[in-house]
């Protein structure tokens, strides 16, 4: 049977790809490359989405080769997807980062206007983790290793 050979990128729609860009490159990642405008038969065959036209942006963590794709469409229209989904709801529900400070990368979100969904929290005393609620709802779980 074949197999996969590595993990590649999460694909995320966005109605702003620029603020949502914004955001992650405030959390430390890189943007590696943008495309706007992409149409044709070969997104309308891989989307399934007819008569499309889209604009991407590849973002990476320091580290990693696994990216972040943010796709924007300007034909057709987005739909309203859930902004505010809490964890429980089913579908892809976070993205999660370790952190070196996370009290300070709370506070430089906050000072954003992004907010705590719940607390921060500690697992054994191993962890101190918190979910952020980032632009269009996305949620960000950010994670700091404990010594």
């Amino acid at each position: 049977m074949a197999r996969i050979v590595r993990f590649d990128h999460i694909g995320i729609t966005v109605a702003d790809i620029d603020e949502v860009a914004k955001f992650f490159v405030s959390l430390g990642l890189r943007i590696e490359g943008r495309a706007d405008g992409l149409e044709g038969e070969f997104l309308e065959t891989v989307s399934g989405v007819p008569n499309s036209r889209t604009n991407i942006l590849m973002l990476k963590a320091p580290d990693s080769e696994v990216g972040i794709e943010l796709s924007s469409f300007e034909k057709p229209e987005h739909g309203p997807g859930q902004p505010y989904a809490m964890a429980n709801e089913l579908g892809l529900r976070s993205l999660a980062f370790e952190v070196d400070d996370i009290v300070a990368v709370i506070s430089e979100l906050d000072a954003q206007d992004y907010t705590l969904i719940g607390g921060l929290g500690e697992y054994e005393g191993v962890w101190k983790m918190a979910y952020i609620r980032g632009p269009e709802g996305l949620i960000v779980a950010l994670a700091q290793r404990l010594s």
